[in-house]
């Protein structure tokens, strides 16, 4: 299987954007039950960029890379007046265990396994309004791999997976419901959030790219929404994310133990709906 992925800086530090990119173009792989075995660099720098930057941040990559147990074995750059940066990476996946978008089933859990808000959070960061530890937060959480947990879905057999990035969590969630013919009700007040995100969204500190993502799925009604959920809410569950976590959808039983396993090992696991009959995205 193959993937790409890349875009500009998303934080200031050179290093940290390298990494946080390559770990979002590894999603791809892990969403889909495969193991990333090589990847090749794609990248636009300026002409003038500082040698020391263009090596940090080629260096972020590599060491994340390496991090998930493959390598970098090259790549192209272009001169661009913005810098760019990502990969193109290559996996292996087992046919019998692989995962798609398209089979989830009335009666799974929706389980959710990284906080939503990096948008908001690296947007005010851009503005000067986020603070120090909410920022370190969100980086963490982009650099966080989804190896481990990709690896115990494995030995639960989930219905259907997709990563969360661009489109946000509706977003993303939207595509499992049509290609699975199905519908989801996500329940608001059970997502996990990143720090600071929430107060940002009530400040009106929101990326370009979320009113996108929510003018898309809420034309036609797609996406209802019941009266409790405050409009803040509303603006992370569209919010894009970079290098977000998995959306997994399993039976009861499997949910329960895919839990079990992620609490033993530290990862993030959070149940946060259900998939129904019909069509359609209902949050609650």
């Amino acid at each position: 299987m193959q993937t790409v992925d890349f875009f500009p800086p998303i934080v200031d530090e050179p290093y940290s954007y390298g990494a946080i990119a390559a770990a979002n173009a590894l999603s791809d792989i892990y969403a889909m039950g495969g193991r990333p075995v090589l990847a090749l660099a794609v990248a636009g720098f300026p002409e003038d960029l500082d040698l020391e930057i263009m090596a940090a941040i080629l260096q972020g990559g590599i060491d994340k890379v390496a991090e998930a147990g493959a390598v970098v074995a090259g790549g192209h750059t272009v001169v661009d007046r913005e810098p760019k940066y990502g990969l193109c990476v290559t996996g292996l996946v087992d046919l019998a265990t692989m995962t798609t978008k398209a089979a989830a089933q009335p009666g799974d859990r929706l389980l959710l396994t990284k906080p939503l808000g990096t948008g908001l959070v690296t947007t005010a960061s851009k503005w000067d309004e986020a603070s120090a530890d909410d920022l370190a937060a969100a980086v963490a959480s982009m650099l966080h791999l989804n190896r481990r947990t990709a690896e115990l879905i494995a030995r639960v057999k989930a219905h259907a997976v997709t990563d969360i990035t661009g489109f946000g969590l509706l977003g993303h969630a939207a595509e499992i419901a049509r290609h699975s013919g199905v519908g989801l009700q996500i329940e608001a007040e059970a997502l996990p959030l990143l720090p600071g995100a929430l107060s940002y969204a009530r400040r009106g500190i929101v990326p370009g790219g979320l009113k996108r993502n929510r003018d898309y799925l809420e034309t036609g009604g797609y996406v209802r929404y019941a009266a409790s959920v405050e409009e803040p809410l509303r603006l992370l569950l569209h919010d894009p994310q970079t290098s977000g976590g998995l959306l997994i959808a399993l039976p009861a039983a499997a949910a329960a133990l895919l839990q079990a396993h992620c609490t033993e090992v530290g990862e993030l696991c959070v149940a946060i709906g259900s998939v129904v009959e019909g069509g359609g995205i209902i949050v609650a």
